[in-house]
């Protein structure tokens, strides 16, 4: 059941900053742009650790921040564990309160739940957190595995949270 998402223009909240990292969580926004651009989620044989949507996605995010002068760097997140933002080890939140250390903001890619996880790492450096996606609802889908070995969503309904 992952959470979907939609994009929310950054660029405003990002003035006056030269340096942005972006700190995405590899579950739900990685599912939520390969449903919307109907893709598979991942190709095994291709990209084992990757959704190549979402990768895709990240590197046109980093190409409309250097188009407005930001330097950006991607927080990495390479084991499956690691993929839910929400579920994170220590480590992996000491990993990034250093990172943010060299950088102005940081452009948080998820749900409220890693929205939470990221302030909570680098509550007491200057670093600004952005959030670049807010929750829209819940993904009802049907998981489709297909030849060679790829997986996507379909039949994908968007359930709305109830407040």
């Amino acid at each position: 059941m992952p959470v979907e998402l939609t994009d929310v223009d950054v660029t405003s909240a990002l003035v006056g900053s030269r340096s942005a990292l972006i700190v995405p969580c590899y579950m739900c926004p990685a599912v939520t742009v390969a449903t919307r651009e109907n893709k598979p989620f991942m190709k095994f044989f291709r990209s084992l650790l990757k959704s190549l949507p979402f990768e895709q996605y990240l590197g046109e995010l980093q190409s409309h921040l250097a188009k407005n002068g930001i330097r950006s760097k991607i927080f990495r997140s390479n084991l499956y564990h690691q993929w839910f933002m929400c579920m994170w080890t220590a480590a992996q939140r000491t990993k990034l309160k250093k990172a943010a250390k060299n950088h102005e903001a940081i452009i948080l890619l998820g749900c409220d739940s890693a929205t939470e996880t990221v302030r909570e790492a680098v509550r007491r450096s200057d670093c600004k957190v952005i959030e670049g996606m807010k929750v829209s609802g819940i993904m009802n889908a049907t998981l489709k595995f297909s030849f060679p070995c790829d997986l996507s969503f379909g039949d994908c309904r968007i359930i709305p949270i109830s407040k």
